[in-house]
């Protein structure tokens, strides 16, 4: 499975980050976020999840053909995967001490679930506008023990506001680690800034967010 890597210049050792990327594949974007965060101190590393078919890279502005790749990820067996990035990372000689994971989009449902599946091995999650598809699923969320900062939009077409409540009273009513923050006239991307739903505001506050988070629970 193809993945980009990046780590800091020198010394180690450091926590270990996996990204998760959109539905648009490991594209530029993806790729420049793992190094961004390896600036930050970590050890990062963004796997390929359409691999088994061909890894299309998807353009922003074609989401029907993001949604189509999407639907063809088998979830158990991206669940497997993420395991095999996990034991990488720690395997490497940076000698990653403990692993989080930042997901985006599709890739937001990817890092909760992982935090489901992986438990264990799993101290930080970082969930962009993700998870709407688990929102009702309260024995996955139940299975989180990680702690989780989700980060979600207003105005999200793929996620309604019902849909962050349910997520949000669900962890708390099941005493998860967990913080939400929803930016209001925020749209689904907005961190994005090679997307028109790009947020300015919004993208500087969450990696702030993000960042603190990553620290507080991986270093």
């Amino acid at each position: 499975m193809p993945c980009h890597r990046a780590s800091p210049a020198t010394g180690g050792p450091y926590p270990g980050v996996i990204v998760v990327m959109e539905a648009f594949e490991l594209n530029g974007h993806i790729k420049a976020l793992t190094e961004r965060i390896a600036r930050e101190g970590y050890v990062a590393i963004a796997p390929d999840l359409y691999h088994r078919f061909g890894s299309p890279v998807v353009p922003y502005e074609d989401e029907p053909a993001a949604i189509t790749h999407m639907k063809r990820l088998d979830p158990e067996r991206v669940m497997a995967e993420i395991g095999v990035v996990i034991a990488h990372l720690q395997s490497r000689p940076e000698a990653p001490t403990r692993v989080g994971i930042v997901g985006f989009c599709m890739g937001g449902t990817v890092a909760l679930r992982t935090a489901a599946y992986h438990g264990a091995a799993v101290a930080a999650v970082v969930s962009f506008y993700g998870g709407g598809s688990v929102a009702a699923d309260a024995a996955l969320l139940a299975r989180i023990a990680s702690p989780v900062l989700a980060l979600f939009a207003e105005r999200d077409a793929f996620i309604p506001l019902e849909q962050v409540e349910r997520i949000d009273a669900t962890m708390r009513r099941l005493g998860k680690t967990y913080e939400s923050k929803v930016y209001l006239g925020a749209v689904h991307g907005f961190f994005c800034d090679e997307r028109e739903s790009y947020d300015s505001g919004a993208a500087r506050d969450s990696w702030m967010r993000l960042l603190g988070w990553l620290s507080k629970h991986l270093k």
